[in-house]
C-alpha cells in the first residue's frame, strides 16, 4: 500500500497507514484521511472583534473565539505554541458543533452580546471538518464566522468553505519565500488564498508581524503593500510589535520600525494600522 497526500494545505503529507500529519489532527485509515481531534476545543472566550485583529468588521461587537489543538507552520517565535505544537497532553474539552452553536446563541442574548464565533489561538483549518461543519450550522442559527489563519489551506477545500465565512485575518508572515522557509510555509499559497477569498467577497484584513532582522526590509513592505493594492488599496493592513517568543531571539520590534514600515505601506494601502505599540 502506497502513501496518501494529504489535499489540506501547503505540505501535502504524505502518509502511510496509521500516520498522523504534521499538523496532528489528521490520521490516514485505510484510504481515507480523518480528523483525530475533532471537536477538541483548547480555548474559549468571549472577545472583542477589534482583537482579532478586525478593525472594520463589525467594529465594538463581541465575538465568541474557539481555539483547538495543532498548526501546520512551524514558526520559531509562536506566541501560542503551547496549543499549536504542544508537546504533551492539553486540557481540552468536547465541544460538537451544535453546542457551540446553542452556546454562540445564549451569549448573543447576554448584555455584552455576540457577533457569532471566531475561529482563532491556533490554526483553525487544520481542523478543517470541525470548521467546516461549524460555520455552516452558524450561518444557518444567522451567527457571522471569522477565521483567523495563517492562509496555508489550498484552493480547493478553501472554495469548498468559503460560502460559510464572513470575515478573515489573514498572517501575511513575510513577504518572501525565503521567510516562508524559516517558518515552514509558502508565500506562493498564502498569496493565492488571499486572492481567492478576496475574489469570493469575503472580508480580509491582513496582519504581518515585524520581527527585526527577520522581515523588515523596507523593500520587502514595498513589495508586499503593492501586492495587496493591486488586490484592493481598501484591505486594512495590521503591522504588529514582535517580542521574544518561544525559540526566537531578536530583540523587541521598536516603535520606530513599525511607523516607517507603515509610512511605506501607505503609500499604496489606505487603512494601515500599528499593533501593540
Amino acid at each position: 500500500m502506497g502513501k496518501l497526500r494529504c489535499p489540506l494545505c501547503h505540505r501535502h503529507c504524505a502518509l502511510a497507514e496509521g500516520q498522523v500529519g504534521i499538523c496532528g489532527n489528521r490520521r490516514r485509515a485505510g484510504e481515507e484521511l480523518v480528523p483525530c481531534r475533532y471537536a477538541l476545543v483548547s480555548s474559549l472566550a468571549l472577545d472583542p472583534i477589534e482583537k482579532k485583529p478586525l478593525y472594520h468588521f463589525h467594529p465594538g461587537g463581541m465575538i465568541l473565539s474557539v481555539g483547538g489543538l495543532g498548526c501546520n507552520l512551524r514558526c520559531p517565535f509562536c506566541q501560542n505554541h503551547g496549543i499549536s505544537m504542544p508537546e504533551g497532553e492539553v486540557p481540552c474539552q468536547e465541544l460538537p458543533p451544535e453546542d457551540l452553536v446553542a452556546l454562540a446563541l445564549r451569549l448573543r442574548d447576554e448584555p455584552a452580546g455576540n457577533l457569532g464565533v471566531a475561529f482563532t489561538y491556533n490554526e483553525p483549518t487544520v481542523s478543517y471538518e470541525y470548521v467546516r461543519d461549524c460555520a455552516a450550522l452558524l450561518h444557518e442559527a444567522g451567527l457571522l464566522v471569522v477565521l483567523v489563519t495563517n492562509g496555508q489551506l489550498c484552493r480547493e477545500p478553501l472554495t469548498a468553505l468559503l460560502p460559510n465565512i464572513d470575515a478573515m485575518n489573514v498572517d501575511l508572515k513575510g513577504y518572501s519565500e525565503g521567510f516562508y522557509r524559516y517558518v515552514g510555509g509558502s508565500l506562493a499559497t498564502v498569496k493565492e488564498f488571499i486572492g481567492v477569498a478576496h475574489g469570493a467577497g469575503c472580508h480580509l484584513e491582513i496582519t504581518t508581524l515585524i520581527i527585526p532582522g527577520r522581515n523588515d526590509d523596507e523593500a520587502m513592505m514595498e513589495e508586499e503593500a503593492r501586492w495587496l493594492a493591486s488586490l484592493s488599496p481598501a484591505i486594512p493592513l495590521h503591522l504588529s510589535r514582535y517580542f521574544p517568543r518561544f525559540h526566537e531571539s531578536a530583540p523587541m520590534t521598536p516603535r520606530e520600525t513599525l511607523e516607517r514600515l507603515a509610512a511605506i505601506a501607505r503609500r499604496h494601502l489606505a487603512k494601515v494600522h500599528l499593533g501593540n505599540c
